[in-house]
């Protein structure tokens, strides 16, 4: 371990909104890091609970913390904001309910400068509140450990789809990540505070189109994102297709504005892959409609103009049968065979973990 004075400061932006319960948790682990130059900007986002008062403790506690009240405008708004007003000239995310390991930000920072990489990228481990659900780990698929202009530009043809469903190559969090700063900043204005689906990867793509060069630690989970029972069950959003929509419509604002490829077609696969998720969203997570209602929806989901034009004009070719069938159900229209596969799916899928119904 290198002497403190030789480190790169790097400043770790927490943005808080209702997890009191949690909080300690995760501040807990990013002060606990090997890595000791580090500065933790907590970002309370006009959160309603107790957690303001306890990023100030901490900010009155300990030198390398500070706080940031604003009035409450999402995710991606406290992220920003905390971008603003980092100190340092590397930057990393860490979600108030999830935690890291203590090595983590060694790790990556020292990947960043062996490489004179602008984004060290690791990966993340699903933790599960019920223990019925055992660990899952997810990383990035690319093959080097360090990529080039040159290696970057060869993957733009499958960066965000490789013809699979929700087929990306590159790790869609920016929570797993060391960044430049600089890197962040010049792209803040790309990221429309208002897309509250996909907002992790509308930000990493951006940076990526901008790098230089960038690296990855192989088979490496240091970030532990948690899932509560909230998020188990699922929560039934109406408006699921309507923000994936204008997601859609960001990334390909960031492909226009980057002009470096032409990343619509891949836009294109990975906006259809979340459609089919809405659509089963709609059928097992709606419990407030009556059956009738529910094919309705699903009806006009699957009519939906933009939904019509990706089932049109897709290129996923590495897609399984069941997955065909689905695209082939929703092109059609037919909203009663779509509520009957995905009610047999879920059905077998929480027998098979063991927990039982998942809604």
């Amino acid at each position: 371990m290198k002497e403190k004075a030789n480190l790169k400061k790097i400043s770790v932006i927490v943005p808080v909104y209702g997890v009191e319960k949690v909080l300690r948790r995760c501040v807990d682990s990013i002060l606990g890091q090997t890595y000791k130059n580090l500065e933790i900007v907590l970002v309370d986002d006009g959160s309603p609970d107790r957690c303001p008062a306890i990023c100030d403790e901490y900010a009155a506690n300990c030198r390398n913390v500070r706080v940031i009240h604003k009035e409450n405008g999402g995710l991606t708004s406290a992220w920003k904001e905390g971008v603003r007003q980092a100190s340092a000239d590397l930057v990393g995310f860490v979600d108030s309910d999830d935690w890291i390991d203590p090595d983590m930000y060694e790790r990556l920072e020292q990947a960043l400068t062996e490489h004179g990489a602008d984004i060290a990228m690791a990966g993340l481990v699903f933790d599960y509140e019920d223990p019925g659900y055992p660990p899952r780990r997810e990383t990035d698929r690319l093959d080097r450990p360090v990529y080039g202009r040159r290696e970057l530009a060869a993957l733009f043809p499958v960066l965000l789809n490789d013809g699979s469903f929700i087929g990306r190559t590159i790790q869609p969090s920016r929570v797993t990540k060391l960044f430049k700063k600089s890197l962040v900043e010049q792209n803040l204005d790309l990221w429309d505070e208002r897309v509250t689906v996909g907002e992790d990867l509308q930000m990493v793509f951006a940076s990526v189109l901008d790098a230089g060069k960038i690296c990855t630690i192989k088979d490496y989970c240091p970030y532990h994102y948690w899932y509560n029972m909230s998020s188990m069950t699922g929560q039934y959003d109406p408006d699921y297709l309507e923000k994936i929509k204008r997601y859609r419509r960001r990334m390909e604002a960031i492909s226009d504005e980057k002009a470096v490829y032409d990343f619509r077609p891949q836009i294109r696969n990975d906006f259809l892959s979340l459609a089919v998720m809405a659509v089963k969203n709609e059928i097992w997570r709606n419990h407030r409609d009556p059956f009738p209602q529910v094919l309705k929806n699903v009806s006009r989901m699957c009519r939906d103009e933009s939904v019509q034009e990706a089932l049109d004009h897709h290129t996923m070719t590495r897609i399984g049968w069941s997955v065909k069938l689905y695209v082939f159900m929703m092109k059609h229209g037919w909203s009663l065979p779509c509520y009957a596969v995905t009610k047999v799916f879920f059905f077998f899928y929480y027998r098979i973990l063991g927990t039982g119904d998942g809604s």
